[in-house]
C-alpha cells in the first residue's frame, strides 16, 4: 500500500506484495506503457519514464518486459494500450478515508472492481470530492537502509535540492518527501551523492490521521489488499494511522 510509510514496509505486507508479484510485474509495466506514451520513448528526457523504469528494475521486472512496454508506449510496435488514469474515493471500515488510483481502459470495469473490493470487505464507495481534500499530493523517494547512512547524511544530500522531510524506516530504509515537482531535483541530488534508491514517484499523503487499533488495523488491510488485487488498481492511499505497538501485533498473526 502506498502513501503510508509504516504500512509498506511491514513484513505481512511484504509477504502479500511478494505473492503478488504477478500482478505487481504488470502494474509496473502498465506504468511505463503510460510512461512513454505521455512523454515519449527516450528515459533520458522523460523523467517520469525513467523512474517507472527504475522501480521495475528494483522489482526485478526482466529488462525485456521493460523494453517492450517501452516500445508499446512510444508507439514502436504499433502494439500500445490507450489507458486512462482514473482516482476513486471512498471509505474502510471505521470511516478511515481511502483514495484508489486507477489505470484502465475500461472505466465500466474499473468502477465496478472498485465497488465491489469495498463493499465486500466493509467499506463504501464515496462521491467526487468526499475524501480527497483530506490528501496533498507529494513526491516520495524511498531509499534502502545501507550500512553507516543516516538520515542525516540524506537531509545534507538532498535539503538544497527541494527535499521537506525525511524519515527512518528501521530496517527498511528511509522515505523522503517533497513537492512533486522537485522529485527529479531531489533524486537526481541522491544520485550526484552516490546514494542508491528504490523507487521516486508523486504520490498522496494524508493532512489527518485516524488512529486504529488492532481489530481496525486489520479491516483496512483487508480492504486495501482487496482493492490492490485488482489489475484496474494501481495505488491506495489511506489516512488510517497504525502505531508500532499495533504493527508489532499484526506482525505476530
Amino acid at each position: 500500500m502506498s502513501g503510508h510509510s509504516k504500512w509498506a514496509t511491514t513484513k505481512h505486507k511484504k509477504a502479500a506484495i511478494d505473492a503478488k508479484r504477478g500482478k505487481i510485474f504488470a502494474k509496473l509495466i502498465k506504468n511505463i506503457e503510460v510512461a512513454a506514451r505521455t512523454g515519449g520513448a527516450d528515459p533520458g528526457g522523460n523523467p517520469t519514464l525513467y523512474d517507472a523504469i527504475q522501480k521495475a528494475k528494483k522489482s526485478s521486472v526482466p529488462n525485456d518486459n521493460i523494453d517492450r512496454a517501452v516500445k508499446r508506449g512510444g508507439g514502436l510496435d504499433g502494439a500500445g494500450v490507450d489507458y486512462e488514469t482514473l482516482m476513486y474515493e471512498g471509505y474502510a471500515p471505521g470511516g478511515v478515508a481511502v483514495l484508489i488510483e486507477c489505470l484502465t481502459d475500461n472505466r465500466n470495469r474499473a468502477a465496478a472492481e472498485v465497488r465491489v473490493a469495498l463493499t465486500r470487505n466493509g467499506g463504501s464507495l464515496g462521491e467526487a470530492g468526499s475524501v480527497g481534500y483530506m490528501f496533498s499530493r507529494r513526491g516520495v523517494i524511498m531509499v534502502p537502509a545501507a550500512d553507516g547512512l543516516t538520515e542525516d547524511d540524506l537531509l545534507m544530500a538532498v535539503l538544497e535540492a527541494g527535499a521537506d522531510e525525511v524519515n527512518g524506516l528501521g530496517e527498511d530504509g528511509f522515505e523522503i518527501l517533497c513537492e512533486p515537482t522537485d522529485l527529479v531535483a531531489v533524486r537526481t541530488a541522491l544520485q550526484e551523492a552516490g546514494i542508491d534508491y528504490d523507487s521516486a514517484e508523486a504520490g498522496f499523503q494524508a493532512s489527518t490521521n485516524i488512529e486504529v487499533d488492532v481489530e481496525g488495523a486489520r479491516k483496512v488491510i483487508r480492504v486495501v489488499d482487496a482493492l490492490e488485487d485488482s489489475d484496474e488498481v494501481q495505488n491506495v492511499w489511506t489516512n488510517a494511522d497504525i502505531s508500532d505497538e499495533v504493527l508489532a501485533k499484526l506482525d505476530e498473526d
